[in-house]
């Protein structure tokens, strides 16, 4: 029987119904800590290590009580199944209450390795407009009266001011003939707390009304630190009264005290007193608009009566203060008050870079806070392409910031602007320490809505210093079905901008992505030495999510990916799944690149597994099958032995196994076709060392001797859960053939002489030949003789005529090794194969005699065809018979021998 192959098999875990979306981040066993949903745990991800032990950061940007969600970071430590301790971090969201507005200015904290804050960063902070210390001065002298409408506008006023320590404070000096502090500034601190103690206030009485006396101890007592008074506070005083002052010519030198201490005045005449008695009033307003500060259509104030106090509750209220944040007609002063500082952020080696994405109006912008100082462009920076007529357009300019390095080492800084013109934008700009900006290059989104430039992220792929790649995500991109699928840009660097190079692939599914949502460039995950990404898609498959994985190669980036992470795979449970990524940290000990990644109230840590490069080889002994010298037995059948080495060379630990699976044999006389045995070899192989293992092989006769026997090994890594991958286009499969031996001389060439002779055995008894029964077979008597060399594949054919059948075929053998085997065609070629137990080798085979390889030969055949004839006769009819006859048949017979070699 004939053996073609012999097949060696070795378990191998790329072979798996989808290998585009499988390499070498491990999706088995994932690490999964959990938090609050609501305090939006896992928003942001980061990892860690300080002091040897490694972790995750995970920010919870809205945790805390419903009244004060400031944030926190969450530190989990790698090992533990449970979150530590968090500290405060960057929270954007941030704010400060001034008046009835919410100022969102941002604000971050220092941490040391230990989590421990260290100092607070907050450039873009500022104190309320209502940071002020009031002290009103209210005269208390028996004019006054109603003594309750006072009162009541204490109260009024009072519960339109914003009591804290980091906004007002009020204290109450009231005087007639003598000044009393009714409560000084530092003796409550919530603005209910004064409404009642003013309802507790009695009169002072008196009969005279020393305005210029009480005045001048406002200034210097009530305004005093001892009383609670603060630094860089506004000072505002409020003088309430209803008749001229018995002290009036100390009132210059009471107003000059004021004016040294930065001490702005509201003055209110109450006309009461003087409408009542019908006297005219005019000295008495002088003199009040003389106690306000200027102008008085802005400090002095009048009324009817007591009563009408608090008819200007709300003027004297929005003159102290601006409620609604605005300095004057059509004039914004929202600059830095919403600029929310750190909702994006960019480590520097000399110091960080903010993005400021409420800064004014919305427009946003970039701070720099570094060794060289605090750096803040202004809004007419970056005018060329933020025009200040569109203010109003809210362009969110900081969303994202980061840097990119170009040409001679010259750093760019990067920011995105998401909402402008509503299609987005990215810039690229230089900055220098007094605050000018150079913007180098523009990148302009495509599709409203999209919110191209909410993610920015360069790679230096061949990792040489140099930006290669820019990537810049627009999330909301509409794919098919008006679906957010999401859209990534890739920009390499040409000179020293970069251009535009298509776009990352992702799955092509008409359904909710927000592809690119997060962006995390990647060290090296498979070992090549080139920088690889991470890609977010927090809405795919139904909000579960997924996480993509691209392969830097040269200085380019794959578009296609390798390794799609669906949140399904890791847990049905998890929810927008790759809403933020990071991966620059081995964190399980491994040596290896693990990926963390942010879900909705969920942090996952998938660690990477190692990748193995396997040199294969495999070697014969002998080199080549004698079945002539048949040195082995097998099932009782001698047959040839034959060795095969099989060697394996690992770059790293790792598990193999060899299959030897007798289902892929062809060969029958080795095993049956039906047999399922499996023969099962472990080998362990540790990095640079060698393993060899030596399989047994027995070959028996077989008609083919010209084609090789080739053997295919094909091997797999048999821990398909966890453990090593093999190399990304690394061959799993080496193919060797072994050729057949031969003996044909020391050259190789095969020279040989074939000789045919051909006869009809009968012709020389008589001619023609009749064929007569019981006599019906006509012999022909072929010899065949090789006179030189080994010859192969030897056939004779031989042609007959149509009426002839063949019936037998009689062999005398000289040499026993020959085997012949014959076919029938047609039913007029007869092909006869003979081996003469010679074997296929690479040489060529040569004949130089082939004039006596072929014998035509032809003679006149006659037989007897076996007809009766019979009469009878018949009363009206007569019948005659034929005497015997015989039918000539010519018959052709061409016999022709060669000799064929496959080379």
């Amino acid at each position: 029987m004939e053996l073609r192959r012999y097949l060696l098999c070795l378990e191998f875990i790329l072979l798996l119904k989808e290998l585009c979306q499988c390499f070498n981040i491990d999706v088995k066993h994932p690490r999964i800590f959990t938090g609050p949903e609501d305090a939006l745990f896992g928003f942001s991800v980061l990892q860690h290590e300080a002091d040897g032990e490694k972790s995750m950061l995970v920010g919870a940007p809205w945790d805390g009580p419903p009244n004060n969600r400031k944030g926190d970071v969450y530190k989990c430590i790698v090992g533990e199944e449970k979150n530590s301790n968090c500290s405060k971090a960057c929270a954007p969201l941030w704010s400060q209450e001034c008046g009835t507005s919410m100022f969102s200015t941002g604000i971050c904290a220092s941490v040391s390795d230990d989590l421990e804050p260290r100092e607070t960063i907050a450039p873009t902070a500022q104190r309320c407009t209502t940071y002020m210390d009031i002290v009103i001065v209210l005269d208390g002298s028996n004019s006054i009266y109603p003594w309750y409408e006072v009162q009541n506008f204490l109260s009024n006023i009072l519960s339109k001011f914003h009591i804290s320590s980091d906004q007002m404070q009020v204290g109450i000096l009231q005087y007639g003939e003598v000044a009393v502090h009714e409560w000084s500034l530092k003796d409550y601190q919530t603005t209910q707390e004064v409404v009642e103690a003013a309802k507790n206030i009695s009169r002072q009485e008196g009969r005279e009304t020393r305005t210029a006396y009480a005045i001048h101890m406002a200034c210097t007592e009530a305004f005093s630190a001892e009383r609670g008074a603060r630094e860089g506070a506004t000072k505002v005083m409020i003088v309430v009264t209803d008749g001229e002052s018995h002290d009036g010519e100390e009132l210059p030198d009471a107003l000059e005290e004021c004016k040294s201490r930065n001490i702005t005045r509201y003055a209110i005449a109450v006309l009461g007193h003087y409408i009542r008695r019908q006297q005219d009033p005019e000295t008495f307003i002088n003199e009040i608009k003389y106690i306000a500060s200027d102008p008085d259509d802005k400090y002095f104030f009048n009324v009817t009566d007591e009563a009408a106090l608090n008819d200007i509750v709300d003027a004297l209220g929005d003159r102290i203060f601006t409620l609604e944040g605005t300095l004057g007609y059509n004039e914004s002063s929202f600059h830095m008050e919403m600029s929310q500082i750190g909702f994006s952020t960019h480590k520097l080696d000399d110091g960080i870079l903010f993005g400021m994405v409420g800064a004014y109006d919305w427009d946003g912008g970039v701070l720099k806070e570094g060794t060289n100082g605090r750096i803040v462009p202004p809004r007419e920076a970056f005018e060329s392409e933020f025009p200040l007529e569109l203010k109003n357009h809210a362009a969110y300019l900081g969303y994202t910031v980061s840097s990119v390095i170009v040409g001679d080492w010259r750093r760019l800084y990067v920011a995105g602007a998401p909402r402008f013109k509503h299609k987005g934008k990215v810039i690229l700009f230089e900055l220098s320490n007094e605050g000018d900006v150079n913007i180098v290059q523009a990148l302009n989104g495509e599709q409203i809505g999209s919110y191209y430039g909410s993610e920015v992220c360069g790679l230096d792929i061949d990792q040489d210093g140099i930006t290669d790649v820019l990537l810049v995500a627009a999330p909301m991109f509409l794919g098919s079905g008006n679906k957010e699928a999401g859209r990534v840009y890739i920009y390499t660097l040409s000179g020293e901008v970069f251009v535009f190079n298509g776009t990352l692939k992702s799955e092509e599914k008409s359904q909710d992505a927000r592809f690119g949502y997060a962006l995390a460039a990647a060290p090296d995950l498979n070992h090549d030495g080139f920088t690889d990404l991470l890609v977010g898609a927090p809405l795919e498959d139904e909000h579960r999510g997924a996480i993509y994985v691209y392969h830097g190669d040269g200085i380019y980036i794959n578009h296609s990916y390798k390794q799609r992470i669906p949140g399904s795979s890791i847990s049905p449970s998890l929810q927008y799944f790759g809403r933020s990524v990071s991966a620059r940290l081995d964190l399980d000990g491994d040596e290896l690149i693990d990926l963390a990644v942010g879900a909705q109230g969920s942090a996952v840590l998938l660690s990477s597994r190692s990748i193995v490069q396997i040199n294969v080889s495999l070697s014969f002994q002998p080199h080549s099958i004698n079945v002539i010298q048949k040195t082995c037995q097998r099932g009782g059948r001698e047959s040839a032995c034959l060795n095969a080495t099989a060697c394996f060379t690992a770059v790293s630990h790792l598990w193999v196994s060899a299959m030897l699976d007798d289902r892929k044999l062809s060969a029958r006389a080795l095993f049956d076709d039906s047999s399922h045995r499996q023969t099962q070899l472990a080998v362990r192989v540790h990095t640079g060392q060698t393993l060899c293992y030596k399989l047994p092989f027995h070959v028996y006769d077989t008609a083919d001797y010209i084609r090789p026997i080739s053997f295919s090994l094909r091997f797999k890594i048999n821990d398909t859960e966890s453990g090593p991958v093999l190399d990304e286009g690394w061959p799993i499969t080496i193919k060797k053939s072994i050729p057949f031996f031969k003996d044909c001389g020391e050259d190789d060439v095969c020279t040989t002489d074939l000789v045919l002779q051909f006869s009809l055995c009968f012709l020389c008894r008589q001619k023609p030949y009749v064929i007569r029964s019981p006599r019906r077979r006509l012999a022909v008597e072929v010899q065949l003789q090789n006179r030189l060399e080994n010859a192969y594949n030897t056939s004779l054919t031989l042609h007959y005529s149509r009426n002839l059948h063949f019936s037998s075929l009689s062999i005398r053998i000289l040499k026993t090794t020959t085997d012949i085997q014959f076919v029938i065609l047609d039913f007029k070629t007869l092909i006869v194969s003979v081996t003469t137990g010679f074997f296929y080798s690479d040489s060529v085979e040569r004949e130089d005699t082939l004039g006596d390889n072929s014998v035509q030969l032809q003679s006149f055949v006659q037989y007897e065809p076996d007809l009766f004839v019979s009469r009878y006769v018949y009363p009206a009819q007569q019948y005659f018979s034929f005497s015997s006859f015989l039918c000539s048949i010519y018959i052709l017979f061409f016999l022709f021998f060669c000799a064929v070699t496959l080379i």
